[in-house]
């Protein structure tokens, strides 16, 4: 061979490389390796071609799916010209066909034109020569980022095929958020294809909504937990999400109204990012950070652009793509009473199917706590762990379904240097095992570590996408406080100008920014995305939250402690009122049923509304970054609320039978009830525990209204002195235009009306025996009343609280 010819010739997807011998050459899908592969059958470092003094050898790195030469595996294997190896599959998987080497003068005279997405890196080959696309092979478009199928299944009319985690389906699906018999593929003798649910847990989806039957045809997709299906003529393709996936935004915009006009407060932001890699967006306070990474994640849509998972429109495939895609706030989405190993068994139980064993979910959690390193601190209560320690248990969390894509907001905020350096390594290890990882950061010392930087200006657009270590010789400064500084001293200045002018925007981001150049409908536009009724997941739900909700009261003493106490305390206040003849028990006993009778009723009604609205107010604000984070990944609000109200009503109710043991101990009750004659101590009771039900919901109400949990207590002590004054004892209401009607309203009046009944008040204290107070009267009929009304207005609060919840949801969801 002469002078500056190369020893081998490598030809891909119509591409060909000379070879150096000089260099060895890594093959796979990395972006960043030497020759890439977009097939999902090919690892990401697949193989390397090397030269070993002697000839060329081509050696496997340990690749899934193997390397293939005359149909047979191979680990490594010599290459010459006239040497054809496959990857990732012995018949049809990605073919590498090696020649000798063309003559200097024979090359050809055409050269394509160079493009950024395929520029020649230093140190990677260059290719000799592509051809025109148009005279590629064309394969179907593939709905994983145009990908080569992972499997193909063939099919034939009269057939029905079964989808789902069990070995005995026709379609296996190795994924726990897929149902044991998930779905099946119905093939009708007209040629009709039909795929139904069978009630699975995280649904099937076609286009992306769920459904529960629905005829498919050629171009449509069907997604079954992280794998989708596509009809292409007598076959059906399966595309399996690996975690390896591409991800970009394009042109994102958001505006909140401000005033009698709107405010842009994210404009135009466009980047992409390759597989495996590690984002970090950075920029001062008011740079839109926290509203970019909402967009990102479907929580609140863009006005205007596109997210592309794999180029799929992640708003409009939300409901089957929100699976895929983990988000840790900055706020801890754990119950910090509970140990790690313990959170971590409630969250498998509400995201994996009701038919997973419990032995497939420890599993999981098992490899996911090895993964982490938190498998020795796997009984450790979470409270009792570092800040370090317990974000890599929201990972954790988020890490139990693989999903493809991480977000985090500000993982390091409040961590010392060395803990901010471990989260951004496990952030790094992340990406670098199969995942994309964005991580939103005030934190600049450990920048390095990211693949891209994002830089965010004051007013929400882009100041720079890019490599790290270019990023502050693009502003021209030596340190990152000098940058934000200079944005902070020239906030009028045009950023987003000089970002677009410059090379880097050329590179990385103005390929997407004039593929969005064609207007998209505004994101709010898309239709919410109902989700069908699902009763087995439901009942499931509910009974996994009320066990982790009594798991974390039990573990919190104090509080276990406080809901014994207060009854009891406000049970004595009532204790010590006086009666005719002093207290005392049995003999001594006084009677109840005199001039302070009234008293006495009123501080149990508003010792119980003061109970059971302290037994709540905090628990929907405490749990509000849970929540919102379990309702993206299908919680169900109902399932939610309903064993809030579960739980705590039952405290309630034993909260009112001490309240009410401890104040009709000493004193006689009245000879006989309304409507249980012979106990009116019990039908006294049940309008205390009425009283406590009602006024839980209430507390439940103010929990769902604050935004910070220090607003809750002077709150309920309003509500407790309200209920004071529309009691109906320190002054007459009925007969009182307005001031009745609103009494109406208010809890309080209709519990120590229900009370009066029994107690016959309309004899001890009337305002005026020739009028008595009509819901005071001594009958069956107006007690049922008086209770009905007073738990209608906690039915009421139920629907209230379900309503304000959808606030704190996925704006994508809020039909569901």
């Amino acid at each position: 061979m002469g002078h500056g010819v190369p020893e081998l010739v490598l030809q891909l997807n119509g591409q060909t490389w000379s070879l150096d011998p000089a260099r060895s050459y890594t093959v796979g899908r990395d972006p960043q390796g030497d020759i890439g592969l977009d097939d999902a059958r090919v690892s990401w470092r697949h193989a390397i071609l090397r030269w070993n003094g002697h000839g060329w050898t081509l050696e496997d790195l340990g690749s899934t799916n193997g390397t293939w030469a005359h149909g047979q595996r191979v680990h490594e294997i010599p290459i010459g010209p006239g040497s054809t190896v496959h990857l990732g599959n012995a018949t049809d998987g990605p073919r590498l066909d090696f020649a000798a080497p063309v003559p200097v003068h024979a090359a050809p005279a055409y050269a394509a034109p160079e493009h950024p997405a395929t520029a020649p890196h230093p140190g990677h080959p260059a290719p000799q020569h592509s051809a025109p696309a148009s005279e590629w092979p064309q394969p179907h478009p593939a709905p994983a980022g145009g990908r080569n199928p992972t499997s193909f299944h063939q099919l034939a009319v009269g057939r029905v095929l079964s989808i789902g985690r069990a070995l005995e389906n026709d379609l296996v699906v190795a994924d726990l958020q897929v149902s044991r018999r998930h779905a099946e593929l119905r093939i009708h003798p007209d040629g009709r294809y039909e795929i139904v649910d069978l009630g699975s847990h995280n649904r099937t989806y076609v286009n992306g909504k769920p459904v529960r039957r629905a005829l498919i045809g050629p171009g449509d997709t069907v997604g079954v937990g992280h794998s989708t299906f596509r009809l292409v003529g007598d076959r059906l393709e399966e595309f399996v999400d690996t975690g390896e996936v591409t991800f970009s935004a394009r042109r994102l915009t958001v505006q909140v109204p401000h005033g009698n006009t709107t405010k842009t407060i994210l404009k135009d932001v466009s980047f992409g990012v390759p597989e495996k890699s590690l984002i970090g967006v950075i920029g001062p306070s008011g740079s839109g950070k926290s509203t970019l990474l909402r967009a990102l994640t479907g929580y609140r849509p863009a006005d205007h652009g596109q997210v592309l998972y794999d180029n799929r429109d992640l708003y409009q495939h939300f409901a089957e793509l929100r699976q895929r895609i983990g988000l840790v706030p900055q706020d801890d989405i754990l119950h910090k009473e509970l140990t790690i190993r313990r959170a971590l068994k409630y969250a498998a139980k509400l995201r994996f199917p009701d038919d997973t064993a419990a032995a497939e979910r420890q599993a999981r959690i098992d490899e996911v706590l090895r993964e982490l390193k938190l498998d020795v601190h796997a009984d450790k209560r979470i409270t009792a762990l570092s800040g370090g320690q317990r974000k890599r248990v929201s990972v954790a969390l988020e890490l139990l379904t693989k999903p493809s894509l991480i977000f985090l907001d500000e993982p390091t905020s409040g961590l010392d240097p060395g803990m901010d350096r471990d989260v951004m390594q496990l952030l790094r290890g992340l990406a670098d095992d199969g995942r994309t990882v964005l991580v939103v950061t005030h934190s600049v010392a450990e920048l390095a570590l990211c693949d891209r930087l994002l830089v965010m200006a004051p007013g929400g657009s882009v100041a720079y996408f890019g490599p790290p270590d270019e990023a502050l010789a693009f502003f021209g400064y030596d340190t990152w406080a000098d940058v934000f500084q200079a944005f902070e001293n020239y906030r009028d200045y045009d950023w987003a100008g000089r970002w677009h002018g410059s090379h880097h925007y050329r590179t990385y981001a103005a390929d997407l920014d004039a593929a969005a150049t064609v207007p998209t409908p505004p994101a709010p536009v898309a239709p919410p995305q109902a989700e069908p009724r699902m009763a087995r997941s439901w009942g499931s739900q509910l009974r996994t939250l009320i066990a982790r909700y009594l798991s974390v009261i039990a573990s919190d003493r104090g509080f276990m402690g406080l809901m014994l106490v207060l009854p009891a305390v406000l049970g004595v206040v009532s204790v010590v009122i006086p009666a005719d003849s002093g207290l005392g028990f049995g003999p001594a006993r006084v009677r109840l049923w005199n001039k302070d009778a009234g008293t006495i009723l009123m501080i149990l009604t508003v010792g119980m509304c003061f109970s059971g609205a302290a037994n709540s107010v905090r628990e929907l604000i405490k749990e509000r970054v849970i929540y919102e984070r379990e309702r993206a990944v299908g919680l169900s609000r109902s399932a939610y609320l309903m064993s809030k109200v579960v739980v705590l009503g039952l405290i309630t109710a034993v909260q009112g039978v001490i309240i009410c043991a401890i104040g009709f101990a000493p004193r006689a009750m009245p000879a006989e009830g309304v409507l249980l004659h012979n106990e009116p101590a019990v039908e006294m009771t049940l309008v205390v525990i009425g009283i406590g039900f009602t006024s839980m919901m209430i507390g439940l109400v103010i929990s769902s209204l604050v935004k910070t949990a220090e607003k809750t207590m002077p709150l309920l002590v309003m509500f407790a002195i309200v209920q004071v004054v529309f009691t109906g004892i320190l002054f007459q209401l009925y007969d009182k235009p307005g001031l009745e009607q609103v009494a109406w309203l208010m809890p309080s009046r209709w519990a120590l009306a229900g009370l009066a009944t029994t107690a016959q008040l309309n004899i001890l204290m009337p305002y005026d025996p020739a009028h008595p107070d009509t819901l005071w009267k001594h009958s069956a009929g107006i007690w049922c009343l008086d209770l009905a009304v007073l738990l209608s207005l906690g039915v009421a609060c139920g629907f209230a609280v379900a309503r304000l919840l959808r606030r704190h949801e996925p704006e994508v969801m809020r039909g569901g």
